[in-house]
Formats: C-alpha cells, structure tokens, sequence
C-alpha cells in the first residue's frame, strides 16, 4: 500500500507540473476562451461535436485561426481542462487513501485534504476565468492555484520519499538557513504572482528593450490604476479604457521583482553552497534562476515568443519546486535531533 501511494503521489506531482506548462501555453496562445462556456466547449464534451457551431463563429469573427473563436483554440483550452479534471481525479484519490490508511501510510490526510478544497477552488477559478471574460485577478489567482497545487504536491512527495529513505543529520547550518529559505520562497511566490498579472493583463510587451524602458529608467507609469485588482481585462474599475501608462507599470514592477528575486535567491544559493551537503541544491538554483532570468529578457528582446514565454512559466514551477525542497531539506535537518 505505501508503495502504490508513493507512486500515486509521484505521478499526480508531475501531472501537476505538466497542467501548470499547458495552462499557460493556452493563456499564452490566446486560447483562454476557446470555449465560450464551462465545463463542456459549445455545450459539448469536446469541440468535435461543436465544429459547426465554431465554424459558424469563426466566419462571424472573420479571424479565421488567428481570430478569438477557432477549432484549433477550442481543442487547446479542451484539452487543458482535461488534463486538470485527471490532476483533480488523482488528488482526490490521494485524500481517500490518505484518510482511509492513515495508520498504515503514516501520513496525515491533512494536506490532501487541503490539497482537495484547492483543487475545488481551482475549479471555480477555471468556470469564472470563462465566464468573466479573463478578468485579470480571477486569471492571476488561477495561475497562483495551480502553482500552489503543485507546490503541496512536490512537499507531499518530499515526505513519501522521505518516510522510505530515513532521515537527515541535524545541522546547525540548516537552522540557521530556514528562516532565509522562508524569505526565498515567500519573495519568489510574489514574483510569480506579479508575472501572472503581467500576463493577465497582457503587459509583457509595454516595454521592449532592456535593461531600460522606453529608453529610460523610470518611464511614465501609472500604479493606480495598473494595480487596481477589482476590474475588467483592458479597462479601469470605472469602465475606462487601461492607459498605457497602466500596463507600463505593471511591467516595470515585474522587473524591479526579478532583480530582487534574483539577488535574494542568488545570495540564499551562495549561502547554501558553503554547506557541503547542500551544495546540490545550490547548484541547481543557481542554474534555475540564472536561465529564469535569461527567458525574462528574451521574452522582452525577442517580442515574448511563444516558446520562449512557455518555457519561462514552467522554469518559474521549477524554481518553486527547489525552492520547497531546500525548505523541506532544511526543516528536517534543523528538527531533527543532536
């Protein structure tokens, strides 16, 4: 039984990250409203039993594939629903094993039971993205819930590795690393929600050269209204049309973001090198974040290809993920005693 748990867990935690990847691969390829409705495409199960009706809309829209309503873009929003519905499957799976062998698994079913109310408001999340016309904090905190499923899923699947593998030496290094690697996680979950309303409300591109913006340092922003939370995609909470000057905002907060992620973590990897048995994780967050920051720059220099922009969503899971492994590695290694 803990055997087939551990890989349950293992497989729904590379699920998770692989629904993180296309999540945004269709929020980057514009295909957030392939389908009008939710949770079936044109009252449908798939899009195949509806291509008359979306052949109908695409010669109504007059954009063909490259317009808001094409086949192709309801296959790809389909087909991230599908893969979430199997992720949501599996999670629940997990919370009744957990409850049901809680004596025999030696774990809690607290989590996954956690990990089941996210996995519900996710679900209402993906309805309101849909029926809200992608409003921009509703698409935010779906990025966000997505990224913390994830996230609890590759802690649960620390622990299942942990309780087969036995446990770490203490270390006093660890304790005095653990507050700084809660700072490293807590800044770096900032980051990524400022990247999700960057893309949220389409901002990536409100400056397009670097290091600078339009060609200054601190070009015209406005943060009221870029930051306003409760409003529609592409206007102000008043109903007026969202100033450049908004989205240049948002774009430069973002910036501003990746350079003290960048240097915070960067100092948390030196410092997680001079311990020897750490030095794996240093390793690996040096290199995750200097290719993090190169994606950033050459989503702005490159005109924020779609490959490019992808990639930079799924290394910003990965360097989530190193980021709860170093604090799983160091909390049992400061819990665990002399």
């Amino acid at each position: 039984m803990e055997v087939t748990f551990r890989s349950l867990v293992y497989a729904t935690t590379a699920l998770a990250f692989v629904v993180v990847a296309v999540g945004a691969f269709v929020r980057l390829s514009d295909a957030g409203l392939g389908c009008p409705d939710w949770p079936g495409c044109y009252g449908q199960v798939t899009p195949a039993h509806a291509e008359e009706e979306i052949a109908r809309a695409v010669g109504d829209q007059r954009g063909g594939e490259h317009g808001p309503v094409s086949l192709r873009k309801a296959w790809k929003e389909m087909a991230h629903r599908y893969l979430a519905g199997t992720l949501g499957l599996l999670i629940f799976s997990i919370a009744i094993l957990a409850w049901r062998q809680r004596g025999v698994l030696r774990q809690s079913p607290a989590l996954p039971g956690a990990l089941v109310g996210i996995v519900m408001l996710q679900a209402a999340l993906g309805m309101w993205t849909v029926t809200l016309l992608l409003k921009p904090v509703v698409v935010t905190l779906h990025l966000l819930g997505g990224m913390a499923t994830f996230a609890l899923l590759a802690w649960l699947a620390l622990r299942q590795h942990a309780l087969s593998d036995g446990g770490d030496a203490s270390s006093a290094a660890a304790r005095r690393l653990q507050p700084w690697a809660l700072g490293g996680l807590a800044i770096l979950v900032l980051q990524i929600a400022l990247g999700g309303w960057v893309s949220s409300n389409y901002a990536a591109l409100a400056c397009i050269d670097f290091p600078t913006c339009h060609g200054v340092w601190r070009p015209d922003m406005d943060f009221r209204h870029g930051f306003q939370l409760v409003r529609e995609l592409g206007r102000t909470a008043a109903g007026e049309h969202l100033a450049y000057e908004a989205l240049t905002a948002i774009h430069w907060t973002h910036r501003v973001g990746a350079l003290v992620t960048f240097l915070y973590l960067g100092a948390l990897a030196l410092a997680l090198a001079r311990t020897r048995s750490l030095g794996g994780y240093a390793a690996a967050l040096a290199v995750a974040l200097t290719v993090q920051v190169g994606l950033g720059i050459a989503n702005v220099l490159g005109g924020v290809p779609l490959a490019t922009a992808v990639t930079h969503n799924a290394v910003a899971a990965i360097l989530l993920a190193l980021l709860v492994m170093i604090n799983f590695a160091l909390s049992r290694r400061s819990s665990t005693p002399h």
